[in-house]
Order: structure tokens, then sequence, then C-alpha cells
């Protein structure tokens, strides 16, 4: 049976891994973001801001050793220490201007997160340095939580001591897979020694919360191997488990060698779930729990994802650095994603802004079902009391395709997804998107 594929949202066979983003991170998609709605956002920085509205920070670190060949980040690979003290301080002035504004008076932050790139580039001193910079302007003395990726291979001991003293209480540790060739295949930087190596460090800093990316479905990726990596993963005692099905965005390296010609390097969309299927299994019999479609959380009670859980209901997010995403008073913005052109923009006391969407109410109730969708399990009144808007009953169809194919059910105004639903909650989505926004490409 075909599906409506979030990249082109045309009818497709997704057996095959296809080239197009099919993670759905937002709504309405990128596609219909433009510089002509860029005013709009002078217009909610002017306005006061909801002071009922959690608002996080989140940073951009586009440097990385080595570009994988599955990435489709903004990224830089060939700068040097100088070209990094000079992206700091553009940061901060970015930062800067927008404290200034009157959507930020009076408010808090109340999560912090550095994503990449590779946050865990930056040395020990631009590290510091850039926090303490930040939090002049935006204190951090609310923040119930600040997350900072890491590669392993980028850390050191001292460099862990740096990112624990500046605040940091959640790592997430970009492991992927355990296996040496698989890594080396897919460009990632590191291998497993390295894993081994910091995790100990990571244990005795004693950071709230350790969390371990994995990728289902790397190119080189089999059954036996993928099973080793969950066993070596459930042995390193994380936290949490995050696990993502491997894509083809359009801009990778896999990608372009699809389009050229090539043959599909990546596993079909059943295995990779099958993959998938498997880690939860094995997690939750090692005593984690189902918390989304991508993360187990140990059932502790010791680990969250309060980054995740805000932005899903709906919170304000400044996004810092080159091509980063925003999300203020409804309206979404995203940055620059040339280099050059964003240093030089914040250089001149400007916004680097390269375009805009403000949303209307129906598109941020569809924005927030969509995403909290993902947890799979949903209690309907929060959106009617929130928006005043029945969801069972605006998006009736919707729910009733996918009950009759198995992927949820609606009981008493809660929707449960099925494993079969979530495994693959993502080509689901856009069973909920208005007519405007179908048969467009998502990015």
């Amino acid at each position: 049976m075909s599906e409506r594929d979030p990249a082109t949202s045309v009818g497709v066979d997704h057996e095959k891994t296809g080239v197009g983003s099919v993670f759905v991170s937002n709504y309405p998609p990128y596609s219909f973001w433009g510089e002509d709605q860029r005013p709009r956002i002078e217009e909610v920085l002017d306005a006061p801001g909801a002071q009922d509205a959690r608002l996080g920070l989140y940073i951009h670190i586009p440097f990385c050793r080595r570009r994988c060949k599955f990435c489709y980040f903004k990224v830089y690979t060939d700068k040097n220490a100088r070209d990094v003290s000079a992206y700091v301080d553009a940061v901060v002035r970015e930062v800067e201007l927008y404290a200034a504004r009157r959507v930020f008076a009076g408010r808090k932050l109340s999560f912090v997160y550095f994503g990449g790139g590779t946050p865990s580039f930056l040395s020990a001193k631009h590290l510091s340095d850039l926090v303490a910079r930040v939090k002049q302007v935006f204190p951090w003395d609310a923040v119930e939580e600040v997350t900072f990726e890491c590669e392993p291979g980028t850390l050191t001991r001292p460099k862990l001591e740096t990112i624990r003293d500046v605040g940091v209480t959640r790592i997430s540790l970009g492991v992927e897979n355990f296996n040496d060739k698989i890594l080396e295949d897919n460009g990632r930087a590191h291998v497993s020694r390295e894993i081994y190596r910091v995790a100990p460090w990571i244990q005795e800093l004693n950071f709230d919360q350790l969390n371990i990316d994995l990728i289902s479905g790397m190119v080189g990726e089999t059954w036996d191997t993928w099973k080793d990596s969950i066993r070596k993963t459930v042995e390193m005692d994380p936290d949490s488990v995050t696990i993502y099905q491997m894509e083809l965005p359009f801009n990778t390296v896999y990608s372009r060698g699809v389009l050229d010609g090539g043959a599909v390097p990546v596993a079909d969309w059943a295995t990779k779930r099958e993959w998938h299927a498997y880690a939860i299994e094995q997690l939750e019999s090692a005593g984690y729990g189902v918390s989304s479609a991508y993360t187990m959380l140990k059932q502790d009670g010791r680990a969250r994802f309060a980054y995740r859980d805000a932005l899903w209901h709906g919170a304000d997010l400044l996004g810092l650095g080159v091509s980063s995403f925003s999300h203020v008073g409804g309206v979404h913005f995203q940055n620059l994603s040339r280099w050059e052109s964003y240093l030089e923009t914040v250089g001149a006391g400007q916004f680097p802004v390269s375009r805009a969407y403000a949303t209307s109410a129906r598109e941020r109730l569809t924005r927030e079902l969509i995403l909290q969708l993902k947890l799979g399990r949903v209690d309907l009144s929060y959106f009617s009391k929130k928006f005043g808007i029945d969801p069972q009953e605006e998006f009736a169809d919707a729910f009733r395709r996918l009950t009759e194919r198995g992927m949820l059910q609606v009981d008493r105004g809660v929707v449960t997804l099925s494993r079969t639903g979530l495994l693959q909650v993502d080509l689901l989505l856009p069973e909920f998107y208005a007519p405007e926004h179908q048969n467009a490409r998502y990015t």
C-alpha cells in the first residue's frame, strides 16, 4: 500500500528508501516559509511576550571533524580557531540583539540546547567564553535542562569537566553504531574505542542524564551488527536512548549518489522498522519505557526530555547561529545559511533571518497535534482547552483512515498509536495537513 510522503506529499511506495526528508519536525512545511514574511518577525519582537509560554534557547554549533555521508545539517569541516572565535562573537551579538526586544522582557529561559554540527568540537576556552557571555544576556538560573550534543572523539576529561561546569545537565552522545566498519563507511569521525574511553568520564562527572543516539539502517548494517549495537547500548546503561531510522534527505552524499543513478545504499523501510522494533523490545526488557517514537527512557524516574516536551507543547524557541530555526509568538523563522552572510549581517547589527512564516491558530493546533502524536499517546482534551477546537471532530477523516489501517485508536478522547503506527509515525502525519500543504515538498 502506498503512503503519503512528507517530502513530496505524493503517493509513493515506501518499502524502498527514496530520496527526500521523512522526519517531520515542524508544521507548516518549510517549503512554505519565505522572505516575504520576514516583516512579521519585527511585529512579534515588538509585542509583549506570552508570560505563560516557556522559552528555550537553541545554539547551533556548525563545526565537525568530518561530514557524515548521511548528514543534511549546516556544518563546516574547514574552520580554524580564529573562525570559531569569530562565530562565538557573532552568536553573542545575535543574542544581544534579541534580548533587547520587548517579546523577551521579563522572561526566563526554561531550557537550553546545544546542537550541531558538533558542540563538543568547541575548545573548553571557547565554550566557557560563549556560555559566560550568553548568560549575561539571558540568565540560566531558572533553566530546567541544558542538553549538549557530543561526538565521542572530540571529548577529553578536562573538556567534559568544562561542559559540566558551564551548567550542562544532559549529555547526548552521538554513538550511532558500535561497529567500526559501519562507522567508517558512513563517514563518522569516531570509532568504538572512543565511545568506551569517554563513557567512564561521563559517569564519574555525574551528569544528570546520559542519552545515546543510534541510527537504524546505516549503510552496511545487518541483523547481526544491529543486535550487537543494541546489546552494547544496554551494557552502557544510559539514562535514555534515541533511535532514528536512516533516511535520505536531498543534500547528503548518499542522496546525490542515488540521484545520479546509483543504487540505494540504505535498507528498505520494512527492515529498518524491524530493527527499530527489536531495539525497543530489548530496551523494554532492560527496564526502559517508550517515551516517544524515537526515545526510550530508563524507568527509574530520573530521565526526562524537557527540550522535546516544551517544543511539542508550543514553547517559544530562540535559535542562534547560522541556519538555525526559531519559533516565537507563533512566527517561525530561519537564519541565513551562508557563513559569510550570517557573520556580516550580525556584525552590522541586523537580525540574520532568511525566511519566515506567521502561523494561524489552526496551524499551531495542527503542529502541536502531529508532534505530540509522536509520543504514542495523546489526550485530545488538551487541544480543546488550549485552542477551543475539538480535534476529534476537526480531523475526523484522518483519525478514521488511520484507525482503519490499524495505526491508532481513539477511545474517550485519547489517541493511542499501535506499535506499527509508532514505528512509522512520520509517514502518517501528513494525513493531518491542510489541503494547501498537501502535494508539496516538505523542506
